[in-house]
């Protein structure tokens, strides 16, 4: 147990008492240390390696709640094998579920990827929990208030526990748990959502539930808010609501997440209200525990009771990882091998199963070059399906585009982050290296302007260049992969040494800016006036990174069907992936000028690929990326 007095602030003869907050979040259905995608161990990230930090956690403080932050059940083949393949009746107990029932939570609450595969399985998921699950903001029905909702699940929680100070000495206390999940999910799975659920702002929710929370003698409350760090200002629906959430009365402490981050740590430096040496947003103890049990979050709360009512005197967050030298004893990870280690081998015998053959290795470790074969795939798989639904012959006659993301090209994935497809037998498992999330397919009808707005957007994942100069990044790395789209099968040319027109999040930063030089389809510039089919994903059409034309009345096909079985079923009627050669993406040259891009360890058996550049290799970054200088001199 730690040492209360540890902590400041303790006058002398006054009693203090350790609460230990631990969390994980954003799981996304990594359980075992196991890359599917690979098809082989992955040391370091699943809940079974956390369980091993969640232990030596508990065992240093006589005080623990377990809590996870949500985004738990979508992000490996497992996932999608349990709820595509193998099915999830009722009864049944779904494979995170029974993995955090071996843990004994406390409570957990719902992230935005709760919702991908509809919500009839998530609550079926839901019914095997031991344990609370809480979502406040989220309802069946809204009511003239938050308070008179029709909740989703239960707002909020009140645990009673008995705590124990350092002389043994027990003391009971009521902690309330409520929790949050960004309102954009109504956009992101809208699909799967509309009609059956709303969503309110995150802080109005709060101010509306924290103090019936205290009413019902909640002695401390705790935030699990599905949500990031960002702006200060609270703004209505806002997706990164942590610190004006954190401002809201009666909340004790805050788990954080949604952002694969870590907090405390330096990425948030200087942001308003958020004291990274404290481990404080607006001044109450919270934590961000990254991504995939790769890490855990930890708040210490040194709490006093004086005057009939319980005070947070003093903490410390902290974000710890777990070092293979570092095992120890008893180690719990059996807990969760044991509950999920059936339905492991079932997922790797569906992983296994071939579907057909690439003529050449298909891999993202480029793409933002321009080498987009990979995606060049499911460009076309969702151009065919899409072609094949649209009823009306005026929009049948149409051009028809087909916007692809790397899904996987590093970033907060990190440097084994890249798809990888092998020339060779093509698996289950490389379909779902090609496309990993369980979006369904969908069309809009754009004009050409809009379509090239779409790439605007898209450019806002390169930093801007000056002409002449060495060493600036290449990528801009605050845009995701999965926020760079590649339209296929135009031929885009970028001048990067304009600033970008829009920021990181799709916000319009210069109206005047054009990155964008030319669009050309089949050796013809893109008419602004004419009207296209883009074929994208359930995800984007919501409005999901905010892409011009990504709205309801644009839309043209909203189909069930999951993008990743269309690709699967295009591969085995195929039979062999190539790239077919056309549409490209090039940079407007700029002579005397390099760049660094980074990339993963494995694309130096691939750098002819990008010999238009000069590829120059620079070593490997502290974090294991690969760093190349190229040269834009050229036109490429």
């Amino acid at each position: 147990m730690l040492n209360p007095l540890s902590f400041s602030g303790l006058a002398a003869g006054q009693r203090g008492v350790h609460l230990r907050v631990i969390e994980t979040t954003d799981l996304h259905l990594h359980l075992l240390p196991y890359d599917y995608y690979a098809d082989r161990p992955w040391s370091g990230v699943g809940l079974a390696h956390a369980a091993r930090m969640i232990e030596a956690a508990r065992q240093e403080a006589g005080n623990a709640l377990l809590f996870d932050n949500g985004d738990f059940l979508q992000g490996t083949p497992m996932g999608d094998y349990v709820a595509h393949e193998r099915g999830l009746r009722e009864g049944d107990l779904h494979p995170v579920m029974a993995a955090m029932n071996a843990l004994d939570y406390d409570a957990i609450t719902l992230g935005n990827h709760e919702f991908n595969y509809g919500l009839d399985f998530l609550m079926t998921a839901l019914d095997g929990a031991a344990f609370p699950v809480v979502s406040a903001n989220l309802a069946k029905r809204r009511g003239a208030d938050p308070r008179r909702d029709c909740p989703l699940v239960k707002p909020y929680v009140l645990l009673d526990r008995m705590l124990k100070d350092e002389f043994g000495t027990e003391y009971p206390i009521r902690i309330g748990v409520i929790g949050f999940a960004p309102p954009q999910v109504m956009d992101w799975d809208s699909r799967a959502l509309n009609g059956r659920i709303e969503a309110r702002d995150m802080v109005e929710t709060a101010r509306a539930w924290v103090p019936e929370m205290r009413e019902a003698g909640a002695d401390l409350v705790i935030a699990l808010a599905h949500t990031g760090i960002g702006a200060a200002r609270h703004r209505d629906g806002m997706e990164n609501a942590a610190v004006p959430l954190a401002r809201v009365a009666g909340i004790d402490a805050l788990l954080t997440g949604h952002s694969h981050l870590l907090f405390p740590s330096p990425v948030f430096s200087g942001m308003a209200e958020v004291d990274i040496a404290t481990g404080t947003i607006a001044g109450k103890p919270a934590v961000m525990g990254g991504c995939w049990g790769a890490h855990i979050g930890l708040i210490d709360m040194l709490l006093v009771h004086e005057g009939g009512r319980w005070q947070v005197l003093g903490s410390r967050s902290e974000v710890r990882s777990l070092t293979p030298a570092e095992g120890g004893a008893p180690d719990p990870a059996h807990r969760v091998t044991k509950a999920v280690g059936a339905l492991h081998e079932d997922t790797l015998s569906a992983i296994r199963r071939p579907v057909g053959h690439a003529d050449e290795t298909l891999h993202s470790y480029f793409t933002h070059l321009g080498e987009t074969a990979a995606l060049q795939v499911v460009a076309e798989a969702q151009r065919d399906h899409v072609r094949a639904r649209l009823d009306d012959p005026e929009l049948a006659e149409l051009p028809i585009l087909s916007a692809v993301a790397p899904f996987k090209s590093g970033g907060r994935n990190g440097p084994a982050g890249y798809t990888e497809v092998p020339r060779g037998p093509v698996a289950l498992r490389h379909i779902a290296d090609l496309y990993p999330f369980p979006n369904a397919i969908a069309a809009l009808c754009l004009t050409g302007a809009e379509v090239v707005e779409w790439l605007e957007r898209s450019a806002a994942a390169y930093n801007r260049v000056k002409p002449g100069s060495a060493g600036t990044p290449l990528r801009n790395g605050e845009v995701p992969g999965y926020n760079f789209e590649v339209i296929d099968p135009l031929d885009v040319v970028y001048d990067l040494s304009q600033p970008a027109r829009y920021d990181h999040a799709g916000g319009l930063v210069d109206a005047t800016a054009r990155r964008v030089v030319s669009v050309t389809l089949d050796g013809k510039p893109l008419d602004p006036a004419a009207r296209y089919i883009l074929c994208t994903n359930s995800y984007r059409a919501g409005g999901a990174g905010q892409f011009a034309g990504a709205r309801a009345g644009n839309l043209v096909l909203a189909d069930e069907q999951v993008t990743r079985d269309i690709l699967c079923r295009h591969v085995s009627a195929r039979g062999a992936l190539a790239r077919d050669g056309r549409g490209s993406i090039r940079f407007k040259a700029m002579p005397g000028t390099s760049v660094v891009f980074e990339t993963g360890p494995a694309a130096k058996g691939h750098l002819d690929e990008i010999a238009r550049f000069h590829p120059e290799i620079r070593g490997l970054t502290r974090t294991g990326f690969l760093r190349l200088k190229l040269d834009l001199s050229e036109g490429v």
